[in-house]
């Protein structure tokens, strides 16, 4: 916790003034009972009413005083925590930003929507917390423990038995609770993934009829999530009548030994009744303190997760000596490049590629699921770094360049789609920001999109719903393709991005993409071999391994994979002979 304390720096002043307010809050909360007493021994009990009176004011002024005190605090505690909180999520989602996919692939998206949320607004309410109650239950604790030493010393031992209990009663309850926390926010976890795994896919769930199994899925993470809550508000439920329990049989002790002193005259009513009032804040603030233990034992837990991302190495970043001169050609080079995933065990998704592509050279790629074509291009543009071996681009090693000169040469699309909300326009900028509409036109009839986006009754401004849900697969395969080239990338990257068009618009795109694209270097991952038969050169995956690689016609004749996936398929669509 101690380390996020830095977010809370910049708001200071108002982090001080929380605290300096609170002391005047319980420093006026500490004077009435004593004026309290004054006005029952000197007042009430001798008759005079101008005392009773000119004390009365002053109480009263004393509590309006008091009053602006907890209202400065509450705001200016409430101003800190919540900049603090804000500073904090921004924090946290810059950090993920930064991550790399392996770094993604470790945390899961369900677990850094937690982190973000509910773990943050944790470490918030405890900053609250902590310039109100942990202020005012230490100031209120000590300073009525000095007022009751000060009346009554003898009446003050009964706090000598009544706090160790309070204090072994409050370590029980957090160390039996801590772990119980942790459990809650793992289970909030699960409770998030499922719920976003059927949000982003209801539509299949609908489509095989699944939304009875996926209740059923989502009310066990709920149930259990509500088990482990309800274990953890068991801790508290109890932790107040055993408390309860302890103030009023100290209270009751007060009033036991003080009534006797009263008889003894040791003791005037009016500081009984003082003592009473004292023993009454110590022993809420204590209490408040208790409660507050409980919090910091939650907010830990959270603390720690949010620390978890903040100090996650980012897996790819720049060297200290990183390039920034821009890519102006776009060969690429991969010299015994080996690839593993993180947690993977020793089993390599790519071995040993070799493969050198010149400058506005088209390259197909082949092969089965599973076979390593999306991992091969993800390394083009540094999405991960290969654990063997080196990839080359404009003969300058990728550990030599900057991350940002990288992937401003390079555009990719990729497998699954992605659109934002927006506008189809906003969208297709996302390659370009600064791009004229005429660019955003030009980008749009290369990929083939143009003509369905004027069908539209608002053209190129409607509206998409999340993840472009209004358009269809084939249309949003379309619109990425056009964010892609409308930056005219050195090296564009397909990946296996038309599988949802038909034969006629693929061909139409490869044609649009040749005239348009001469100048960069071209990888397509392609299902069918039809998308790159003409392709400068086509390499074929199978294990991670390239166990093909030559043109078209060179492959026909001397490669049984790529005489099986040819014939197979073209074949039956006529095109073998013709």
């Amino acid at each position: 916790m101690v380390r996020l304390l830095k977010y809370l720096k910049p708001y200071w002043r108002m982090a001080v003034l929380a605290p300096l307010c609170m002391l005047v809050e319980v420093s006026c909360d500490l004077i009435q009972p004593a004026m309290m007493s004054k006005i029952v021994d000197q007042g009430v009990a001798q008759g005079d009413l101008a005392l009773v009176m000119r004390l009365g004011l002053q109480m009263l002024g004393v509590a309006l005083v008091g009053l602006l005190g907890g209202w400065g605090c509450t705001a200016a505690s409430s101003i800190a925590s919540m900049n603090f909180g804000a500073d904090l999520r921004t924090a946290l989602y810059r950090k993920v930003q930064e991550f790399s996919f392996a770094n993604l692939d470790q945390f899961k998206t369900e677990t850094l929507i937690t982190r973000l949320t509910n773990d943050v607004m944790q470490v918030q309410h405890l900053v609250l917390m902590s310039l109100r109650m942990m202020v005012r239950a230490p100031l209120l604790c000590v300073g009525s423990m000095v007022m009751v030493y000060v009346i009554n010393i003898k009446l003050a031992l009964i706090l000598a038995v009544a706090l160790p209990l309070l204090f072994l009663t409050v370590t029980l309850i957090i160390r039996k609770g801590f772990p119980l926390f942790q459990r809650v926010q793992e289970k909030l976890d699960k409770v998030n993934g499922v719920m976003r795994e059927n949000l982003s896919g209801v539509r299949v769930v609908k489509a095989f009829v699944r939304a009875a199994y996926e209740k059923r899925r989502f009310a066990k993470a709920n149930n259990e999530l509500i088990e482990v809550n309800l274990k953890a508000s068991r801790l508290m439920i109890l932790m107040r009548p055993v408390m309860m329990t302890i103030m009023n049989l100290c209270v009751l002790a007060v009033l036991w030994f003080g009534g006797w002193q009263v008889e003894q005259g040791s003791i005037m009513v009016g500081e009984l009744i003082a003592l009473i009032n004292y023993f009454s804040r110590i022993l809420f603030s204590f209490m408040m303190v208790t409660f507050m233990l409980l919090g910091m034992s939650r907010a830990k837990v959270s603390a720690d997760r949010i620390n978890e991302v903040l100090s996650a190495q980012v897996a790819i970043t720049d060297a200290p000596e990183a390039s920034a001169v821009p890519i102006r050609h776009g060969s690429v080079r991969f010299e015994q490049v080996s690839f593993r995933y993180q947690g993977s065990g020793k089993e390599e998704a790519l071995k040993q590629i070799n493969l050198k592509v010149d400058p506005g050279q088209v390259v197909g790629i082949l092969g089965a699921t599973g076979s390593g074509k999306s991992t091969l291009v993800h390394l083009i543009p540094r999405l991960y770094d290969p654990t063997a071996g080196r990839i080359l681009l404009d003969g300058r090693d990728l550990r030599s360049i900057q991350l940002s000169t990288i992937r401003a040469a390079v555009s990719i699309v990729l497998q699954d789609t992605i659109l934002f909300s927006g506008s189809i326009k906003e969208n297709i900028r996302w390659g370009k920001a600064e791009a004229t509409d005429e660019e955003v036109v030009a980008a749009a009839q290369a990929a083939q999109a143009h003509d369905f986006i004027m069908r539209l009754p608002e053209g190129y401004e409607p509206q998409l719903g999340q993840r472009g849900v209004n358009l269809s697969g084939g249309q949003k395969q379309r619109l990425a393709i056009a964010r892609a080239i409308i930056k005219k990338p050195k090296v564009l990257i397909l990946d296996d991005c038309t599988s949802a068009v038909d034969l006629k618009t693929e061909y139409l795109i490869q044609r649009a993409l040749k005239d348009l694209m001469k100048e960069a270097t071209c990888f397509i991952i392609a299902q069918r071999v039809s998308a790159v038969l003409d392709a400068d050169q086509i390499i074929i995956l199978d294990g991670g391994r390239i166990v093909g690689h030559g043109k078209h016609e060179e492959l026909l004749r001397s490669n049984p994979i790529y005489q099986e996936i040819y014939y197979s398929q073209l074949e039956k669509e006529g095109v073998v002979n013709g």
